[in-house]
C-alpha cells in the first residue's frame, strides 16, 4: 500500500512539473527608450518571443578593472 501511494504521488508531481513553461532567452540590445517603453533589437532570434509576452531583463555585468 505504501509503495502504491508513493508511486501515485510521484506521478502527480511529474505531471505538474511537466506543464511548466520554459522561457526563451537571448541577448538583445536596447534600440530606444520612450516614456516607459523599451525597444529591443534581438536580430534573427526575435522569433523566440511573441507579442505581449512578459520578459525579464538583466543588465550586463560590469567587469572589474585590474591595476593600480
Amino acid at each position: 500500500m505504501k509503495k502504491t501511494i508513493t508511486t501515485l504521488i510521484a506521478i502527480v508531481a511529474l505531471s505538474f512539473s511537466s506543464s511548466t513553461v520554459f522561457a526563451a532567452s537571448t541577448k538583445c540590445t536596447v534600440s530606444s527608450v520612450d516614456k516607459g517603453t523599451i525597444i529591443l533589437d534581438c536580430g534573427s532570434k526575435s522569433s523566440k518571443f511573441s507579442v505581449g509576452q512578459d520578459v525579464k531583463i538583466k543588465s550586463a555585468k560590469k567587469k572589474a578593472i585590474e591595476g593600480c
